[in-house]
């Protein structure tokens, strides 16, 4: 696990909620507002207090300075960073027995709300693991924890140096890697996908480099009806996962790569 000691500032009812319920040995105090007291905040109250943390109430102004501006919804919770852990582990926990699973991929997403929104439709369809670059690449913020709903508190998030390599890596794990990208040919829905998938979504104006559309085994694309040539990579990512999660969902059919993924080697 990395970790670095430096105090970060969540803000919004979800992404302290969440953060309480997920690792709450990580927060180190509540700040709530004082003139207001909604029930989503006596929440918090309770929970914070129940785990022992400390909670203190301050004017609003005080919190408006914290979260700089940003809708905070009243609280403010100061907190260790995100914990990222390392990809070794993922490798090492990936399940042997047949069954669905996914690991999803961004390839260099520059935008705090586009990765907290990607995360939350990826925790909301059941993935567990991201993989994101270490440089040129977004982490996790207190925006991106805003944007999640707090989602990401839930999520394992991997920072890797080269994330051609961990495509690969999860490719002889038995995983099929799938790109989502604009210019490919075949559709989303034209396909049947294997159970063991490495899912990846490119950056929001580039999309998937070559070298990572060269690692992937196949691309795919959402159709376009109208007249504007893409979606946003958080839209588009989000309608993908759940592509997949009805596939999943529906009565067991067999596809071009069989029910299982490929031989792992």
């Amino acid at each position: 696990m990395q970790t670095e000691r430096k105090p970060v500032l969540l803000f919004g009812i979800n992404p302290v909620l969440e953060k309480l319920r997920a690792s709450p040995a990580e927060v180190w105090e509540v700040m709530l507002v004082t003139e207001r007291r909604s029930a989503s905040l006596r929440s918090i109250d309770q929970e914070a207090r129940r785990r022992g943390l400390s909670v203190r109430y301050v004017e609003a102004g005080r919190l408006d300075t914290l979260a700089e501006g940003r809708n905070h919804q009243g609280v403010v919770a100061r907190a260790a960073p995100y914990p990222y852990y390392d990809f070794a582990d993922l490798l090492g926990d990936l399940p042997a027995s047949p069954g669905h699973h996914w690991v999803l991929l961004l390839d260099g997403l520059n935008d705090p709300r586009n990765f907290g929104a990607v995360l939350r439709c990826a925790e909301g369809v059941g993935i567990q693991q991201v993989v994101i670059p270490k440089d040129r690449s977004v982490g996790v913020t207190p925006v991106v924890a805003k944007t999640s709903a707090g989602a990401v508190h839930h999520l394992k998030i991997y920072r890797v140096p080269n994330l051609r390599r961990a495509i690969g890596a999860l490719k002889k794990k038995g995983y099929w890697a799938v790109g989502l990208d604009a210019g490919a040919k075949e559709g989303a829905y034209q396909r049947i996908y294997p159970e063991k998938l490495a899912v990846v979504l490119g950056s929001e104006g580039s999309g998937l480099r070559p070298m990572i559309r060269q690692e992937c085994d196949f691309l795919v694309s959402l159709p376009m009806r109208g007249k504007v040539e893409s979606l946003n990579v958080a839209v588009a990512g989000g309608i993908f996962l759940y592509e997949l999660l009805r596939q999943k969902e529906q009565e067991p059919r067999i596809g071009a790569f069989g029910s299982v993924g490929r031989e792992a080697s």
